[in-house]
Formats: structure tokens, C-alpha cells, sequence
């Protein structure tokens, strides 16, 4: 079989694996996903999504099934923990709609995954190979030949490595080494709405800042569950994202904070964790017929809530880019890097500022008022515009 009647594989099925076969698809490329676990599914809760987000989900054609799961709430709200007080409050609804042309959401990571897959699975062109563990891959000038646990072996016209923080193709691009790691730790909870009290229920995306900690909180699922994210500094490591947290560790990490923060994290009996990691931004993610996308090329801290979002971007970019390729695959996906790279980067390094502001004590908590006191909703949006307003395609 000629290379350019080959496949595209795609290691990973994540978000980012599954946008990325969506994507290709749509330009008539044929696609063949593998992933490592016996099922497709996501670990985790709640994601938020900025207004390029739903551009992207436009684009994939998938806004309308998004938009059921999505809750969309009506404001973005920053508030000090050990005060109580509200440095600034930026409107979500039509007024940011209006300002991006899409709104300000939250879903659940499970639901976004669930209209991905069903997406790509009406797609013919689509393979999926749950439960394919790629062990080894190579390059061989005109195609790439992978090979599974299994021993198994499948060629494709070129590989891209969606296989997250810890990637295998990654050490083959980049080589390297381990992700940092931040020095910070999430732990994370869903509780059923009708268990939270109906004081601390509101339709907005909160933040809650303290010394070297925050807590977010926001409903999901269609309003049907209420989602929790602490995070706080620590020196504990352990690889992956689905630990159990010690809720002792969580209260002395948050003692003397405000009453309703401290009544969040009563309410959630179990917690899973996982620590914060990123890399040091890089220009090149290709070799030869082989390039990185999401968490393997760029992974970022999550405070300014991207990771899926960039990784969504990465998908459409990179199938606009083989759709006119031919076989020049390294032509296309050098290309595909040079359009990504630096916003990407922007992106890692300011998730990095975000958590500086968020976690600050003493002088710098004085300055991060000092610095949000006054903010219009406008400032706000013009601040996040090169954001916000996404990518063209």
C-alpha cells in the first residue's frame, strides 16, 4: 500500500487524541487511534472552557451536543479566602458571548470525552484500538511501523503522539527526561448538588484564594453535581491522577480560612489527587514523520484552565495542516508547529504567573488586590483577548 493510502496514528485517546481524529477525519484523512487502557475514558471532573474552546467545538461540528452538557455560568468570581472578600467578578453570559462570540463554560471531562468519542465513531474513516499499549515505534523514511505490547505491528503515513504528560513518543522527539514537578498538589471531588447547602449553591465559577492554597467550585453535569478542586503546595510526588488524598493534610493546609471554604471541604468524604506538573516550553515538537500534540508537546500547569483547550486547538491545526501536505509530512507538521508553539508557550508560562497570583501571601496578596481593585468586566475581556478569541482555521 502506498504511504499516502496509510493511516494517520494517533497515540492516545484522551481529548486531545480523539479532537485531533475528529479533525482529520472532517478533511477526509483516515485515522487510526490507539489507546492503551481497555476503554475509552476519562479521569477527573470538571473542565472549564473559555470561548475559544467552543470555537473549536464549532469547528468540529460538535457545539450543539457540548452545549447540553455544558453548564454555563454567569460570572467568573476571584475572592480573597482568609478575608472573605471579592477582588473582581467578570460577567460569563451574553456579555461574553457578545465580546468572543462564544460563551464561558464548565462540563464535566467525562461528558466532553463521551461527545468526542461518539463523534469520531460515526466517522468511517476512523479505527479505534482500545487496549493497544504502543511499546516501540519506527520512522522508515516513507512510513512509520509501531508495534503493541502484543507484538503486533501497524504502519501508518505518519504518527502523533497524544499520549499526555508522561509520553513515550515524547522521549523519542524531545528526549527530554521527566516532567517538573510544580510543588503543588490538587485534590478533587464531585458531590451531588442536592448535598450542597443552598447557601453555598450559585451558578458561578468561584475562586478562592489563600496563602499557598485555593479552592475552585462550580456545578457540572447540567447542574446536576457540584465540582471541587483544592490545590495547595506540597512536596509529595506520586505519578498519575487517580490517588486518594488525605482530607488531614487538606485541613491543616487550609486552617483559618473562611467559613464557607472550610464547609466546602467538609462536605467531601473522598478525594483523589494528583500533583501539578509542566515542562519548559520547547520550538520543536517533530521528527521526522513523527510530532507531539496536548500534554506531550506543551503541558502546563492548570490555572489558567487550557489544557484541554490548547490541546483541542493543536487537533484542528494540525489536520488543516496534513489535509494540504500530500506527502510531505514533516513539511506539514514543521508548519504545524510553527503556528502553535508560541502561543502555546504563552500559555504554559502564564498558567505558571496565574498560580503565583493565586496562591500569594503578604505583600504580594496586597499587591495582587492592588492589582485586580477596579477591573471592569471590559478590562477584564481585553486582557484575555489573545486568548479568548482563539484561532482562525
Amino acid at each position: 500500500m502506498a504511504s499516502s493510502e496509510l493511516p494517520v496514528l494517533v497515540v492516545g485517546g484522551g481529548i486531545g487524541g480523539f479532537s485531533a481524529a475528529l479533525a482529520l477525519a472532517r478533511k477526509n484523512i483516515p485515522v487510526h487511534l490507539f489507546e492503551a487502557a481497555s476503554e475509552f475514558k476519562e479521569i477527573g471532573a470538571g473542565i472549564q472552557l473559555g470561548p475559544n474552546a467552543f470555537r473549536m467545538f464549532d469547528y468540529l461540528g460538535v457545539l450543539e451536543q457540548m452545549n447540553y452538557w455544558a453548564v454555563l455560568p454567569d460570572n467568573i468570581i476571584f475572592r480573597d479566602a482568609l478575608s472573605g472578600e471579592e477582588l473582581i467578578r467578570v460577567p460569563a453570559g451574553r456579555a461574553m458571548i457578545k465580546r468572543f462570540g462564544y460563551p464561558y463554560g464548565v462540563i464535566h471531562r467525562a461528558d466532553m470525552h463521551n461527545v468526542l468519542i461518539d463523534a469520531v465513531k460515526q466517522q468511517p474513516l476512523v479505527t479505534l484500538s482500545p487496549g493497544t499499549k504502543i511499546v516501540r515505534h519506527e520512522d522508515r523514511g516513507e512510513r512509520v511501523v509501531i508495534e503493541s505490547e502484543q507484538g503486533k505491528t501497524y504502519e501508518g503515513r505518519a504518527l502523533v503522539g497524544a499520549d499526555g504528560l508522561w509520553s513515550r513518543t515524547r522521549e523519542y522527539v524531545v528526549g527530554d527526561g521527566k516532567p517538573r514537578v510544580s510543588g503543588h498538589i490538587a485534590y478533587r471531588a464531585v458531590i451531588p448538588t442536592g448535598e450542597v447547602p443552598q447557601h453555598l449553591q450559585e451558578n458561578n465559577v468561584v475562586l478562592n484564594a489563600g496563602p499557598k492554597t485555593h479552592l475552585v467550585h462550580y456545578p457540572l453535569t447540567r447542574g446536576t453535581v457540584y465540582n471541587l478542586v483544592v490545590v495547595f503546595h506540597s512536596s509529595r510526588y506520586e505519578e498519575g491522577w487517580d490517588q486518594y488524598g488525605d482530607p488531614e493534610e487538606l485541613n491543616e493546609r487550609f486552617r483559618g480560612q473562611q467559613p464557607k471554604v472550610l464547609e466546602f471541604l467538609a462536605m467531601a468524604n473522598t478525594w483523589k489527587m494528583w500533583v501539578l506538573c509542566d515542562r519548559e516550553p520547547i520550538r520543536n515538537w517533530t521528527r521526522g514523520r513523527v510530532t507531539l500534540m496536548g500534554d506531550a508537546a506543551h503541558p502546563m500547569l492548570q490555572y489558567l484552565a487550557q489544557g484541554a483547550n490548547m490541546a483541542m486547538e493543536d487537533g484542528v491545526i494540525l489536520a488543516k495542516h496534513l489535509a494540504v501536505a500530500g506527502d510531505q509530512i514533516n513539511r506539514a507538521f514543521l508548519a504545524y508547529q510553527q503556528e502553535r508553539y508560541l502561543r502555546t508557550t504563552r500559555v504554559q508560562i502564564t498558567a505558571r504567573l496565574y498560580g503565583e497570583l493565586y496562591h500569594a501571601a503578604d505583600a504580594t496578596a496586597d499587591f495582587r488586590k492592588q492589582l485586580l481593585a477596579g477591573r471592569t468586566p471590559e478590562q477584564s475581556y481585553n486582557g484575555m483577548a489573545w486568548l479568548y478569541e482563539g484561532i482562525k482555521v
